[in-house]
Protein backbone atom coordinates (compact mmCIF):
# COMPACT_ATOMS: atom_id res chain seq x y z
CA UNK A 1 0.00 0.00 0.00
CA UNK A 2 0.86 3.68 -1.05
CA UNK A 3 0.22 6.66 1.04
CA UNK A 4 0.95 10.58 0.74
CA UNK A 5 2.35 12.25 4.00
CA UNK A 6 0.64 15.39 4.62
CA UNK A 7 3.55 16.81 7.33
CA UNK A 8 1.27 20.03 8.05
CA UNK A 9 3.53 23.44 8.52
CA UNK A 10 3.89 23.36 12.45
CA UNK A 11 4.96 19.88 11.40
CA UNK A 12 7.50 21.16 8.68
CA UNK A 13 8.47 24.48 10.78
CA UNK A 14 8.40 22.81 14.78
CA UNK A 15 7.97 19.28 14.70
CA UNK A 16 9.58 17.40 12.39
CA UNK A 17 10.85 14.40 14.46
CA UNK A 18 6.87 14.19 14.10
CA UNK A 19 7.08 13.51 10.57
CA UNK A 20 10.06 11.20 10.76
CA UNK A 21 8.39 9.37 13.10
CA UNK A 22 5.70 8.88 11.20
CA UNK A 23 7.08 7.56 8.39
CA UNK A 24 9.14 5.11 9.67
CA UNK A 25 6.03 3.80 11.15
CA UNK A 26 4.28 3.51 8.33
CA UNK A 27 6.91 1.79 6.82
CA UNK A 28 7.28 -0.61 9.43
CA UNK A 29 4.02 -1.38 8.91
CA UNK A 30 4.65 -1.95 5.44
CA UNK A 31 3.66 1.01 4.08
CA UNK A 32 5.21 3.02 1.25
CA UNK A 33 5.05 6.47 1.87
CA UNK A 34 5.08 9.64 -0.66
CA UNK A 35 5.53 13.23 0.28
CA UNK A 36 4.26 15.74 -2.36
CA UNK A 37 6.85 18.78 -1.70
CA UNK A 38 4.67 21.32 -3.31
CA UNK A 39 2.19 21.03 -0.39
CA UNK A 40 2.35 24.16 1.72
CA UNK A 41 -0.36 25.19 4.18
CA UNK A 42 -3.72 23.81 4.00
CA UNK A 43 -5.00 27.61 4.99
CA UNK A 44 -6.60 26.69 8.29
CA UNK A 45 -5.31 29.57 10.00
CA UNK A 46 -7.08 31.65 7.07
CA UNK A 47 -9.98 29.88 7.66
CA UNK A 48 -10.32 30.40 11.36
CA UNK A 49 -9.33 34.36 11.14
CA UNK A 50 -12.40 35.13 8.48
CA UNK A 51 -10.02 35.09 5.37
CA UNK A 52 -12.00 32.68 3.32
CA UNK A 53 -10.61 33.23 0.25
CA UNK A 54 -7.35 33.21 1.18
CA UNK A 55 -8.31 29.88 2.65
CA UNK A 56 -10.10 28.89 -0.96
CA UNK A 57 -6.53 30.05 -2.87
CA UNK A 58 -4.76 27.69 -0.58
CA UNK A 59 -7.59 25.04 -0.48
CA UNK A 60 -6.78 24.57 -4.10
CA UNK A 61 -3.36 24.80 -4.16
CA UNK A 62 -3.39 21.79 -1.45
CA UNK A 63 -6.16 19.75 -3.78
CA UNK A 64 -3.47 20.14 -6.66
CA UNK A 65 -0.70 18.98 -4.65
CA UNK A 66 -2.36 15.75 -3.45
CA UNK A 67 -3.93 15.12 -6.99
CA UNK A 68 -3.58 11.28 -6.57
CA UNK A 69 -5.56 8.27 -6.03
CA UNK A 70 -3.50 7.75 -2.64
CA UNK A 71 -4.55 7.82 0.66
CA UNK A 72 -3.55 10.91 2.36
CA UNK A 73 -2.07 10.32 5.79
CA UNK A 74 -1.29 13.27 8.19
CA UNK A 75 -0.39 13.27 12.07
CA UNK A 76 -2.42 15.85 12.88
CA UNK A 77 -6.04 16.25 13.76
CA UNK A 78 -6.55 19.72 12.84
CA UNK A 79 -4.96 19.69 8.90
CA UNK A 80 -7.17 16.63 8.97
CA UNK A 81 -10.07 18.44 10.07
CA UNK A 82 -9.37 21.27 7.78
CA UNK A 83 -9.33 19.30 4.66
CA UNK A 84 -12.51 16.85 5.72
CA UNK A 85 -14.85 19.33 7.26
CA UNK A 86 -13.89 22.44 5.69
CA UNK A 87 -12.78 22.11 2.14
CA UNK A 88 -16.27 21.08 0.86
CA UNK A 89 -18.09 23.98 2.51
CA UNK A 90 -15.29 26.28 0.50
CA UNK A 91 -16.63 25.05 -2.39
CA UNK A 92 -20.29 24.94 -2.25
CA UNK A 93 -20.84 27.19 -5.20
CA UNK A 94 -18.38 25.55 -7.29
CA UNK A 95 -19.24 22.69 -8.33
CA UNK A 96 -15.82 20.90 -10.12
CA UNK A 97 -13.60 22.36 -6.91
CA UNK A 98 -16.34 20.77 -4.77
CA UNK A 99 -16.21 17.22 -6.46
CA UNK A 100 -12.39 17.63 -6.23
CA UNK A 101 -12.44 18.70 -2.42
CA UNK A 102 -15.25 16.09 -1.64
CA UNK A 103 -12.71 13.67 -3.12
CA UNK A 104 -9.53 14.75 -1.03
CA UNK A 105 -11.23 14.73 2.25
CA UNK A 106 -12.31 11.40 1.84
CA UNK A 107 -9.58 9.71 1.29
CA UNK A 108 -7.33 11.78 3.99
CA UNK A 109 -6.53 10.44 7.32
CA UNK A 110 -4.85 11.30 10.55
CA UNK A 111 -2.73 9.26 11.60
CA UNK A 112 -4.63 7.14 14.63
CA UNK A 113 -7.68 6.85 12.27
CA UNK A 114 -5.20 5.62 9.63
CA UNK A 115 -4.27 2.91 11.83
CA UNK A 116 -7.11 1.74 13.44
CA UNK A 117 -9.86 2.18 10.90
CA UNK A 118 -8.23 1.51 7.87
CA UNK A 119 -5.13 -0.54 8.31
CA UNK A 120 -7.62 -2.48 11.55
CA UNK A 121 -4.09 -2.19 13.36
CA UNK A 122 -4.10 -1.63 17.36
CA UNK A 123 -0.91 -3.11 18.33
CA UNK A 124 2.24 -1.67 16.34
CA UNK A 125 4.73 -3.44 17.86
CA UNK A 126 5.78 0.01 19.78
CA UNK A 127 7.29 -0.55 23.35
CA UNK A 128 7.69 2.87 25.76
CA UNK A 129 8.82 2.41 28.80
CA UNK A 130 6.73 5.43 31.02
CA UNK A 131 3.76 6.34 32.59
CA UNK A 132 1.86 8.38 30.24
CA UNK A 133 -1.72 10.75 30.43
CA UNK A 134 -3.20 11.52 27.01
CA UNK A 135 -4.59 15.03 26.00
CA UNK A 136 -7.85 14.98 23.52
CA UNK A 137 -7.24 17.40 20.53
CA UNK A 138 -10.25 19.43 19.75
CA UNK A 139 -10.28 18.56 16.17
CA UNK A 140 -10.41 14.94 17.15
CA UNK A 141 -13.51 14.91 18.73
CA UNK A 142 -14.94 17.46 15.61
CA UNK A 143 -13.75 14.24 13.59
CA UNK A 144 -15.49 11.52 15.83
CA UNK A 145 -12.05 10.24 16.64
CA UNK A 146 -13.10 9.53 20.41
CA UNK A 147 -10.76 6.10 20.85
CA UNK A 148 -8.42 5.77 18.23
CA UNK A 149 -5.51 7.12 20.41
CA UNK A 150 -6.28 5.37 23.46
CA UNK A 151 -6.54 2.39 22.08
CA UNK A 152 -3.23 2.19 20.12
CA UNK A 153 -1.55 3.56 23.42
CA UNK A 154 -2.99 0.70 25.74
CA UNK A 155 -1.26 -1.79 23.26
CA UNK A 156 2.53 -0.22 23.74
CA UNK A 157 4.10 -2.58 25.67
CA UNK A 158 6.05 -1.37 28.95
CA UNK A 159 3.73 2.38 28.66
CA UNK A 160 1.64 2.99 31.70
CA UNK A 161 -1.50 4.79 30.97
CA UNK A 162 -3.21 6.80 33.25
CA UNK A 163 -6.17 8.83 33.08
CA UNK A 164 -6.47 12.75 32.55
CA UNK A 165 -9.17 14.87 34.35
CA UNK A 166 -11.28 16.94 31.94
CA UNK A 167 -9.21 14.94 28.85
CA UNK A 168 -11.60 16.53 26.52
CA UNK A 169 -11.15 19.88 27.06
CA UNK A 170 -9.40 22.56 24.51
CA UNK A 171 -5.45 23.14 25.69
CA UNK A 172 -6.51 26.91 24.45
CA UNK A 173 -3.90 26.54 21.41
CA UNK A 174 -6.80 26.73 18.74
CA UNK A 175 -4.54 28.45 15.80
CA UNK A 176 -4.98 31.98 15.57
CA UNK A 177 -7.35 31.80 18.75
CA UNK A 178 -4.30 31.80 21.05
CA UNK A 179 -2.84 35.01 19.52
CA UNK A 180 -6.08 36.93 19.29
CA UNK A 181 -7.35 35.85 23.14
CA UNK A 182 -3.58 35.25 24.93
CA UNK A 183 -5.33 35.80 28.58
CA UNK A 184 -7.78 33.16 28.00
CA UNK A 185 -5.74 31.18 25.93
CA UNK A 186 -2.77 31.20 28.89
CA UNK A 187 -5.21 30.58 31.42
CA UNK A 188 -6.66 27.38 29.59
CA UNK A 189 -3.55 25.89 29.23
CA UNK A 190 -2.59 26.63 32.97
CA UNK A 191 -5.59 24.49 33.66
CA UNK A 192 -4.50 21.84 31.29
CA UNK A 193 -0.95 21.50 32.73
CA UNK A 194 -2.44 21.44 36.25
CA UNK A 195 -4.60 18.71 35.37
CA UNK A 196 -1.28 16.29 33.91
CA UNK A 197 0.79 17.41 36.38
CA UNK A 198 -1.94 15.80 39.00
CA UNK A 199 -1.44 12.64 37.13
CA UNK A 200 1.77 11.93 38.03
CA UNK A 201 3.01 11.31 34.39
CA UNK A 202 6.32 11.65 33.35
CA UNK A 203 4.96 12.04 29.98
CA UNK A 204 1.99 13.80 27.96
CA UNK A 205 1.16 12.52 24.68
CA UNK A 206 -1.23 14.46 22.25
CA UNK A 207 -1.76 13.77 18.70
CA UNK A 208 -1.73 17.82 16.72
CA UNK A 209 1.68 19.94 16.77
CA UNK A 210 -0.36 23.28 17.99
CA UNK A 211 -1.90 21.11 21.13
CA UNK A 212 2.09 20.21 22.01
CA UNK A 213 3.77 23.14 21.29
CA UNK A 214 1.49 25.00 23.76
CA UNK A 215 1.24 22.68 26.70
CA UNK A 216 5.35 21.67 26.69
CA UNK A 217 5.83 25.43 26.29
CA UNK A 218 3.78 26.21 29.54
CA UNK A 219 5.33 23.18 31.27
CA UNK A 220 8.98 24.85 30.07
CA UNK A 221 8.45 27.80 31.35
CA UNK A 222 7.13 26.64 34.71
CA UNK A 223 10.03 24.22 35.04
CA UNK A 224 8.16 20.93 34.70
CA UNK A 225 9.91 17.35 34.33
CA UNK A 226 6.89 16.32 32.33
CA UNK A 227 8.10 15.88 28.37
CA UNK A 228 5.42 15.94 25.70
CA UNK A 229 5.50 14.11 22.85
CA UNK A 230 3.37 13.25 19.68
CA UNK A 231 1.44 10.18 19.56
CA UNK A 232 3.75 8.72 16.63
CA UNK A 233 6.79 9.30 18.53
CA UNK A 234 5.35 6.77 21.11
CA UNK A 235 4.29 4.72 18.46
CA UNK A 236 7.89 4.44 16.41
Amino acid sequence: MRVALMITCLGDAFFPEVGLATVRLLRRLGIKVEFPESQTCCGQPHFNSGYHDAARDLARHTIEAFDSDLVIVTPSGSCAAMVKLEYPGLFERDRVWRRRADDLATRTHELSDFLVNVLKIEDVGAQFEGRATYHMSCHLRGLGLLQEPERLLRRVKGLELVPLERVDECCGFGGSFAVRYPGISGAMVRDKANFIEKTGADTVIATDAGCLMNIAGYLRRNGSKVRALHLAEVLR
